[in-house]
């Protein structure tokens, strides 16, 4: 099973919002999902970046990849 940490959008049209979710690779992007982590709001200015550092840091130890989208966030909020 190879798990990803990934962005999971939930915002209207035209006004996107995702949520920060660990997932099996395989389900489609936003389906079914391992565990929330946090959240992504694109839309202020500046973006809104929330994320639970220990839990991404376990996730990422247990051997879950992030996307590239994903690992910018972390770094940003220095979790990487």
């Amino acid at each position: 099973m190879a798990v990803k940490i990934r962005l999971r959008r939930i915002g209207a049209k035209k006004a996107p919002f995702y949520r920060v979710v660990v997932a099996d690779s395989r389900y489609p992007r936003d389906g079914r999902f391992i565990e929330e982590i946090g959240y992504y709001d694109p839309t202020k200015e500046p973006a809104v970046v929330k994320i639970d550092d220990e839990k991404a840091k376990q996730w990422i130890k247990n051997g879950a990849q992030p996307t590239d989208t994903v690992k910018a966030l972390l770094k940003k909020n220095g979790v990487l």
